[in-house]
């Protein structure tokens, strides 16, 4: 599966969203996504094995945290894209302006 194919799907794109904050335990990131915490296990495990998030024990509980790393490819693939939607907003700043 590629980072592309792992962060197409919502649900973990959810999943992600709520790790930026820090470490969470399944419980806390099913309430986040608002997944039942099946669902949450199952796109965790696939996080998981896509290199996406990791998981530690602590004590009973077992915290998942975001490896950011896994998303360099996306934000490789992002740059040009990037750099249309700022010269696209440069241009809109400048039409504002000479309006004002």
């Amino acid at each position: 599966m590629t980072p592309f194919d792992v962060v197409a799907e919502p649900a973990r794109r959810d999943l992600l969203d709520a790790l930026v904050a820090g470490p969470k335990a399944v419980g806390e990131l099913a309430a986040a996504a608002g997944l039942s915490q099946p669902n949450t296990s199952r796109h965790l495990r696939i996080l998981r094995e896509a290199g996406f998030v990791a998981c530690e024990p602590a004590g009973q509980r077992r915290l998942y945290h975001l490896r950011p790393e896994q998303l360099a490819e996306v934000d490789r693939w992002l740059t040009p894209y990037r750099e249309l939607w700022r010269s696209g907003l440069d241009a809109l700043e400048r039409r504002l302006n000479e309006r004002t």
